[in-house]
């Protein structure tokens, strides 16, 4: 399974892709914003533009997902091939994400995601279909042409505990298998986690040969990236803390202890002064 880093804080990217084995970013507009108007504030001279690029430099080899933020069909294909223009040229590695489904309530406009998506994947534009909740909705994006489709496994979670008055922090573990309370598991329309919502998709395009790659978001913690890693993500995408939560266990950090206590100073020795 592929790691990607979501975040736009240019030092978070830099210290996730020291270690090697990053394949990817994503991103979008209030979160890039936010960085800029941060290092502006600490002085630095940086814009948009600017900042934007360097992320596409660091990430480059591995895709990097920039977001629309129009909500028509027009619109978001306008603005879709204006950045991609603008952006892909640093280094190649630029997919948009386009909402599964952009339309308010009533609006009308439920398919001018799809659309959106339909348009810009015929012009080899690479498409990351985002804020998907449903494996239907997963289905569609992928049949539109979608390279990856993103289900948000921790919103899930968090939607299933909110709508059911359960307290929770943001990166508490959210079980696989469901939350029960007596007899009944909780559950969004057949949907009992939001791993359980990954495993879906998986399964869906599993079953017909669908080749869109299955992103999932949202991770929350380790535990959580190594379920969608078990029943078949092709990538999970999330924030550096959790990146590094995937290296933590407390007899780790034992052992290194105890290996420290019982260093050897004569084999140390020989490394750091070595006979000719």
């Amino acid at each position: 399974m592929k790691i990607f880093i979501d975040t736009a804080k240019l030092e978070e990217i830099e210290e996730a892709y020291s270690c090697g084995v990053l394949d990817g970013v994503t991103t979008n507009p209030s979160l890039i914003k936010k960085a800029v108007d941060e290092l502006k504030e600490k002085g630095e001279k940086i814009n948009m533009d600017g900042y934007i690029k360097k992320i596409l430099r660091t990430a480059r080899g591995t895709p990097v997902s920039l977001e629309v933020t129009e909500r028509e069909y027009e619109k978001m294909v306008e603005q879709a091939k204006k950045i991609y223009k603008m952006f892909d040229p640093v280094a190649h590695n630029v997919y948009i994400k386009i909402p599964v489904n952009p339309s308010f309530e009533a609006e009308g406009k439920e398919f001018d995601g799809i659309k959106a998506v339909k348009t810009l994947s015929k012009a080899r534009i690479p498409v990351n279909c985002t804020l998907v909740f449903t494996p239907e909705q997963a289905l569609l994006a992928a049949k539109a042409g979608a390279k990856f489709v993103s289900p948000f496994a921790g919103r899930i979670d968090d939607y299933i505990r909110a709508m059911n008055n359960i307290q929770f922090e943001k990166p508490d573990y959210f079980p696989s298998f469901g939350w029960r309370e007596g007899d009944r598991i909780l559950e969004d329309n057949g949907i009992i986690s939001g791993i359980d919502l990954v495993k879906q998709i998986v399964e869906i395009f599993k079953k017909y040969n669908i080749k869109a790659q299955v992103l999932a978001a949202s991770m929350r913690n380790a535990r959580q990236v190594r379920e969608a890693a078990l029943v078949g993500a092709d990538i999970a995408t999330m924030p550096l803390y959790v990146i590094k939560e995937l290296l933590a266990h407390y007899k780790t950090l034992e052992g290194m202890k105890k290996f420290t206590e019982d260093i050897v100073d004569e084999y140390s020795a020989l490394t750091r002064n070595p006979k000719k």
